[in-house]
């Protein structure tokens, strides 16, 4: 398993593999590695010669300081979990600020014809800036044939293929299905970060997303936003911020169902301080 700091060193090695013509996949990550990191791994590694794995929190995609000084850094578990799946096919790209952003830490303003306004781009101001500005900056570093997203974000997934597209970026954008703890919570790194009665309790976010799913065969869309408000408005530890069903392509809130569009629930909830979200599938 080879381990790049600089980026010189990374981009030289990658110009080594491109020259062989070996197909390269791509993971992005900020660490604090679980089983749902791995997935996008595996499947990455299904499809390409090698798969770079990046570690790296990036400071601009945080609009709260406190998150980012909180956000779980632990490089050397990471490092030990990433070697037991594939050692020699497994690239870690584990850069720092200033070797990403120089001396200057900000972000590039993007348009993404509209999808960052919607559901986390109402509550995380500047996020979708600081995602676009580091993606394509590993893009053009790592010049992947493919890189690998997790459903869980799904926001960002879209907003990553609108990146792709509107800068002619020579990536093919893979979604994967969201990887869930048994009892159904998907997995984030942010979950190590919960309390244990709170930890008990975050499974109700899944449960009621699948009843929304249900509810969504027979129920307009109002009526499963007011079903789902009241749930968590009863709910002693969890506080709702946002439960929104939209259209899949334009990210926009339902008003009235059409047989011919797919639709999603995507909800973002405070358990404690800890900030977790999900979505699943409605059609």
């Amino acid at each position: 398993m080879e381990i790049f700091k600089s980026k010189s060193d990374l981009i030289t090695f990658v110009d080594v593999l491109k020259s062989e013509e070996r197909t390269l996949g791509f993971v992005p990550t900020m660490g604090a590695l679980h089983e749902g990191h791995l997935s996008l791994l595996k499947e990455g590694l299904d499809e390409n010669d090698v798969v770079v794995v990046s570690i790296f929190v990036n400071p601009t995609q945080f609009d709260n300081a406190d998150d980012l000084s909180k956000y779980p850094r632990t490089l050397d578990v990471d490092l030990n979990l990433l070697s037991t799946i594939a050692k020699d096919r497994i690239i870690v790209f584990v850069p720092t600020v200033t070797d990403i952003y120089g001396e200057h830490v900000s972000a590039t303003s993007f348009s993404y014809d509209g999808l960052e306004h919607e559901m986390e781009g109402r509550f995380r101001a500047g996020h979708f800036d600081g995602v676009g500005t580091i993606v394509k900056r590993l893009f053009e570093i790592i010049r992947p044939d493919s890189a690998y997203f997790g459903e869980k974000d799904f926001q960002q997934l879209m907003i990553v293929k609108k990146l792709v597209s509107k800068y002619d970026i020579p990536v093919k954008v893979v979604g994967c299905k969201i990887h869930r703890d048994s009892d159904g919570l998907a997995m984030s790194s942010r979950n190590a970060r919960l309390k244990p009665k709170y930890r008990e309790a975050a499974p109700f976010i899944y449960s009621t997303l699948k009843t929304a799913k249900e509810k969504f065969r027979t129920e307009s869309a109002h009526a499963i936003t007011e079903w789902v408000t009241k749930q968590f408005d009863a709910h002693d530890l969890l506080t709702l911020e946002y439960f929104i069903i939209a259209d899949i392509e334009t990210l926009k809130t339902v008003e009235i169902k059409s047989k011919q569009k797919l639709y999603r629930a995507f909800i973002a909830v405070y358990a404690d301080d800890i900030r977790l979200i999900d979505n699943i599938a409605l059609n």
